[in-house]
């Protein structure tokens, strides 16, 4: 008889202890996550509009960071026939931008639309700072309240 160590085997304890899960263990999961959607798909999907007014907000807050970045190069704010389209290609009206950054201030290389599909109103000099950002909100016109209401660059927090 050969008594080395390697040829010894040892019996395999864990089909022995094992054990999965039963059919009435995954059935009380299901209920659970099926009763936690019932209450909370309906409070995420009731706020569709709040969450197109943060993210107007988060654009314009965006926006802000890469007009500060271009008077940083260039002295000075596009003016409002430059547009926010001089964050993504050197203008070719008005004031020159001599410090143009190569490849622009917009990540993206494009000036995205406020979440109801309109443009940002950009207006520099401003009337309440440097440059105004508007988005007019759901209804695109100026004024309005709830849906409907401005997102302005002087009101953010």
């Amino acid at each position: 008889m050969n008594f080395y160590p390697e040829t010894i085997h040892k019996k395999n304890n864990t089909g022995l202890n094992a054990r999965g899960f039963t059919l009435i263990e995954l059935m009380v999961v299901i209920v659970i996550l099926s009763i936690l959607a019932v209450y909370m798909v309906p409070r995420i999907m009731g706020r569709p509009e709040q969450a197109k007014q943060l993210k107007a907000r988060i654009d314009i807050q965006a926006l802000e960071t890469a007009l500060k970045l271009y008077k940083l190069d260039n002295g000075q704010y596009p003016t409002t026939q430059q547009g926010l389209e001089a964050l993504v290609q050197p203008p070719d009206s008005g004031p020159s931008a001599k410090g143009w950054r190569e490849g622009g201030y917009i990540e993206k290389g494009k000036i995205a639309q406020d979440p109801w599909g309109n443009d940002y109103v950009y207006i520099s000099p401003g009337v309440h700072d440097d440059y105004d950002i508007i988005s007019y909100g759901a209804d695109g016109e100026p004024g309005g309240d709830g849906d409907n209401a401005d997102i302005q660059s002087w009101d953010l927090e």
